[in-house]
Parts: structure tokens; C-alpha cells; sequence
């Protein structure tokens, strides 16, 4: 009881972590995206009691990056430093097109800038962030404008100029373009652990000795996860990084000199013993092996991140079972698991359970640990520790690639003697049920409000008489048991605000009812005037 009581309190705080509010949203008409044939959307959150954004950061969606955009701890230092978030769906595609690339994410901004009446969006300082595919994004945006990145941030991916790129091709030849004095961090798992991923950073530094290139491994980690641990050190890499560059709102950003930072010695699987962090001209290692970072916290932070995992034991093992059945281990695969989808009778409602198993994961084991499942991305909610629900949000139905194709993650935290451990798992479902009866959902427009309103009851029904779900697609606005909550406005923003719901309904397979066609309400928040300045 007490281990089921505890495995509750964990699923509750890790479920509490999100949050899924973008105020503004506009389609980027510059291309057609191939996993939509649809233009992608690009959205924007700005912090509530922002008044001047200082900088934004920038990511397209591949897997990480919206779980960190979304997560509490990421929005609320952003707050802190009126940092607003844009994230793109579909992404805007992982190699960069020296004659377009550039003019398609200044062209987004601007659009934002526009619906959102923060003007100063296509001009602030912009922090690049891209996971996997995506990871060689930030480098070039960089390389391209590097009088206009404040920061890069690569994650579980790339070195800048790497013949090893997340997609899988040949990287842009960057000329004679260079990042010299611009922050950039790299951070590659220890369970994804590839040295020849971290010898064209080495390289890198050694050929252009005035790159500011920090590191980090995420001990204990894999590349399919974003830990809350992993997320605060990017919010201390991120708030360094308008520290020390911004100086002032009409002034250039202050380049950085390496040999004014810290050095730290690079992460070695299997590490005893460790140079001690230190100034750049007070290191006593072999610089050769070592990283910059902004000044001593952030060197220490580093070395306090891989000191957990400091004498830990590998050695176990993660599988799922789904219907008691334990799934199949496919090492060769990318996924590793794919579970089946079962779905309960709702034809929305499925169960999964992670547990440990022994080498094979073939054998379930049980020694007092249970793990803890949750999501990683995907049209999917956690209703408790073992079970989900299929949840459609803000990228559609229609994402060939991405509506129909689930990620999870079980995971152990390390203990004194042995190391954590992580598992990913992959779920493909239907993007939609396409035989059976078709079915109709009728759902009224929405009249516009006035800021003053904070709930809006939600009405729509089946012509099967199925329960309809809603999401918003864009708003300042979030859905609850079928109510829309209206979020506090920025102070400066443009009146009227757009908000869009989105209904929908599944179907059911074993009833032979197929899923209904989306139906989209939009309505407008108007501002209240103040009489006295009629």
C-alpha cells in the first residue's frame, strides 16, 4: 500500500509539470510541410507579466523540445527573465537551406511580432534549441546569424560542424562563417554514449579557439528524455547567457571571450577521478579535453550534475507489459519497444506497465523498485501510474508522421550503489478510424467574450452520441472537464485575441464507428474599454 501510495505521489508531480498554454499562433506560407501537406503553424508563448521580451527561444518539433517548451520549471524561468518560447509544428526540416532558412524563421517572428503586440519579437536575440534530427539546427542558425543568437543549445545530437549530424546527412558547409563568442552548449546522454560524437566538438575548439563551447553529459539518461534535473541546468545555461551578453536593449550583444570563462574537464564513461573546474588560465588539466562554461557556478554545476552518478553500478533493466504480456525487446530498433495498442472498450483508453526485468527483458524481476511511466510526446494523457488515454492537442489528426505515434518512458532513479536506468517505448495507433459507420460532430460557434471572462462552458455532440473532446490550438486558454479557462493576457498584448477549439471524436473500431472530422470554433477576447478615457 505504502509503495502504490508513493508510486501515486510521483505520477502527480511528474503530470503537474506541464503546462500547454501558446497565446498566439500563425501558419508559415514559406513551405508545405511533406508530413501534413499542409503549411506548418508556428506558436508563440510570451510570460504573463512580460512587458519587454529580452530574447526568445526558438525550436521546430522533433521530440524534446516541446516537452521542455511546455514544462513548468522551463516557463517559469523564462518568466523570470521575459524570455518568450516559439515552437514549430511540423518543423521547418532539420537541414538548413543556406538561401531560405534564414528568411523563413525572421519572416515568423515578424508574423508573431504582428498578432501578438510584442514588435520587439523580430528583433530580440533568439536562443536555438533542437533535439536529435533537429540538433544541428541551432548550430547553423548560429553560423548564419550570429549577430542575432544570443545562445545554442544542441541537444542529444551534435558538435558544431559534425560529419555525424541527428538527420543522418551531409552538414551545410558553413564557408567561412564562425561562432565565435556565442554560448553554445552541447549535452549527450550516457546511455546513447557515442565518442565519436564528441571528438568534432574537441576538434572544433582546437580549429577556433575562440568558440565558446560548454558540455554536458547527462549521466544516467538516455536520448529520448528530458529530465527536470537536465531541464534546470538549460535554464542556468540559458540565464548565464543573458547575464553576460545582454547588456543593454539597444546595444549589441556583448561577445564573449573563452579565456574570461572556466574550464571544465569533458565527462568519461567510467570516471574515477576528475580535474578539479577552474579559470581558464588557472586549469591545470590538458585544455585539449575540456569545455568552457561562463564562470564558476556554471563549471560547478556541471561537476555537481555528474557526481550522482559518481561509483553507481550499471546493471538493470527496464521492459513494459501490456494485457500482462510482457512486449519484445528489439535492441536493433530505435524504439527498442513497440507496444501494441489495446484499447479499452471507450476505444480510447489504454494500459501500460513498466517493470524491471533481467538482461534478456525477457523475465520480470522484482527487487522493491517499481518504475515510473510517463509521456515523452505524442497525442496522449496519463490518467494514472499504468494508465492513458489517446488526447489530440494543438498538432492535429491529420501529422501522417506524428498523430498516430505515441512515446513513453519508464524509468528507475539510481540508488546508492546501482545507476538509474531509462526505457523508451513507441505506440503507433490509427491516426483515425476509417471503417464502420461515419459519424458527425455538431459543435456551435463560439461568441466572443470580453478579458473580464475566465470559463467558458464547452458544448458539442456525436450524431453516435459519443463523448466529443476538445483541445485549443491556440489562445490563451486551457480545457477542463469540457470548460475553456481563460489564462491572464499579457500586459501589452494586441486586442482582439484569437482563440481556437478544436472537437473531436475517436470513434470506435470494435463498434464499427469511424472517427469524425474535426470541427473548429474560433471566437475573439475583446479588451474592456476604460470609460473614463471615452
Amino acid at each position: 500500500m505504502i509503495k502504490l501510495k508513493l508510486i501515486s505521489i510521483l505520477f502527480l508531480l511528474s503530470s503537474g509539470m506541464w503546462a500547454s498554454e501558446w497565446q498566439w499562433s500563425v501558419q508559415v506560407k514559406s513551405l508545405v510541410s511533406s508530413e501534413t501537406n499542409d503549411y506548418p503553424r508556428a506558436f508563440l508563448w510570451v510570460p504573463t507579466g512580460c512587458r519587454q521580451l529580452k530574447a526568445v527561444v526558438v525550436g521546430n518539433h522533433n521530440m524534446l523540445e516541446e516537452g521542455i517548451f511546455e514544462h513548468s520549471i522551463f516557463r517559469k524561468e523564462m518568466s523570470r527573465l521575459n524570455v518568450g518560447i516559439v515552437w514549430i509544428t511540423p518543423g521547418l526540416g532539420p537541414e538548413w537551406d543556406v538561401d531560405k532558412t534564414s528568411g523563413w524563421y525572421q519572416r515568423i517572428l515578424d508574423q508573431l511580432a504582428a498578432v501578438s503586440g510584442y514588435d520587439e519579437l523580430g528583433k530580440v536575440p533568439v536562443i536555438p534549441v533542437g533535439h536529435s534530427a533537429y540538433a544541428t539546427f541551432p548550430w547553423s542558425f548560429a553560423a548564419w546569424n550570429p549577430d542575432k543568437t544570443l545562445a545554442v543549445i544542441s541537444l542529444k545530437g551534435d558538435a558544431p560542424r559534425t560529419p555525424l549530424t541527428g538527420y543522418g546527412r551531409k552538414n551545410t558547409d558553413w564557408g567561412q562563417r564562425t561562432i565565435h563568442g556565442i554560448p553554445a552548449l552541447m549535452v549527450m546522454s550516457e546511455y546513447e554514449w557515442w565518442e565519436d560524437r564528441i571528438t568534432p566538438a574537441l576538434k572544433f575548439i582546437e580549429n577556433h579557439p575562440e568558440a565558446c563551447i560548454s558540455f554536458l553529459a547527462d549521466v544516467e539518461r538516455g536520448h529520448f528524455d528530458v529530465s527536470e534535473s537536465l531541464i534546470r541546468y538549460l535554464c542556468l545555461f540559458i540565464t548565464k547567457a543573458v547575464k553576460y551578453r545582454i547588456t543593454n536593449k539597444d546595444v549589441a550583444l556583448k561577445s564573449l571571450d573563452p579565456r574570461k570563462g572556466w574550464l571544465a574537464e569533458r565527462w568519461w564513461p567510467a570516471c574515477t577521478t576528475r580535474n578539479i573546474p577552474a579559470s581558464w588560465e588557472s586549469y591545470a588539466g590538458d585544455k585539449s579535453q575540456a569545455f568552457w562554461y561562463f564562470d564558476r557556478e556554471m563549471a560547478e554545476a556541471t561537476e555537481t550534475y555528474y557526481l550522482q552518478s559518481r561509483g553507481r553500478e550499471p546493471g538493470r533493466f527496464l521492459g513494459f507489459k501490456v494485457k500482462g504480456q510482457l512486449v519484445d525487446y528489439k535492441p536493433a530498433s530505435h524504439d527498442n519497444f513497440r507496444l501494441p495498442f489495446v484499447p479499452e472498450p471507450d476505444g480510447i483508453t489504454f494500459k501500460v506497465r513498466a517493470v524491471q526485468t533481467d538482461s534478456s527483458r525477457n523475465v520480470r524481476i522484482v527487487d522493491g523498485q517499481e518504475p515510473l511511466l510517463e509521456r515523452i510526446c505524442g497525442p496522449v494523457k496519463q490518467l494514472d501510474d499504468t494508465t492513458f488515454q489517446l488526447s489530440f492537442y494543438r498538432m492535429g489528426t491529420k501529422n501522417g508522421k506524428r498523430s498516430g505515434e505515441i512515446w513513453l518512458l519508464a524509468s528507475l532513479p539510481g540508488t546508492k550503489r546501482r545507476k538509474g536506468v531509462v526505457q523508451q517505448a513507441r505506440m503507433v495507433i490509427p491516426v483515425g478510424n476509417t471503417l464502420g459507420k461515419p459519424q458527425t460532430i455538431i459543435f456551435d460557434s463560439l461568441p466572443d467574450c470580453s478579458e473580464q471572462v475566465r470559463r467558458i462552458s464547452l458544448m458539442a455532440r456525436s450524431d453516435h452520441q459519443l463523448p466529443v473532446s476538445f483541445y485549443v490550438l491556440e489562445g490563451p486558454a486551457y480545457i477542463e472537464a469540457n470548460r475553456l479557462h481563460i489564462t491572464k493576457i499579457p500586459p501589452r498584448t494586441a486586442f482582439p485575441v484569437k482563440v481556437t477549439v478544436v472537437a473531436w471524436q475517436y470513434g470506435n473500431a470494435a463498434d464499427s464507428i469511424r472517427s469524425a472530422h474535426e470541427v473548429t470554433r474560433s471566437f475573439y477576447i475583446h479588451k474592456v474599454q476604460n470609460n473614463a478615457n471615452k
